[in-house]
């Protein structure tokens, strides 16, 4: 079992020393920005004593979106393609939403 643990991550470590390594930085990078969108919303909440979805979510959201579809299609896998694509649209419509919300109150 430990020789298969370690075996698991000499191939992880080379592939994040190889000639990918830009494109794997980009996913990592992707990731910690649509992850730091939970830690904006969980401090917003805790700020207001209530669960709110700050607009700076639905920012990041489409941030981290928008990096990991980039490189989901480096990778060519379809199903990430298909989550990350179907989820920038839901949150830009959002940030619609909310616009228009904002303008119907006069603000």
């Amino acid at each position: 079992m430990i020789e298969s643990i370690n075996e698991a991550m000499a191939e992880i470590a080379g592939k994040l020393t190889g000639p990918h390594m830009f494109w794997y930085a980009l996913g990592f990078l992707g990731q910690i920005i649509f992850t730091a969108r939970f830690v904006v919303q969980w401090i917003a909440s805790e700020r207001k004593g209530k669960s709110i979805i700050p607009i700076h979510f639905w920012f990041l959201s489409i941030a981290g979106s928008l990096v990991l579809l980039v490189y989901s299609v480096w990778r060519r896998d379809p199903v990430f393609v298909l989550g990350q694509s179907f989820g920038c649209f839901v949150y830009c419509r959002n940030l619609k939403l909310l616009a228009n919300e904002k303008a119907s109150a006069g603000g």
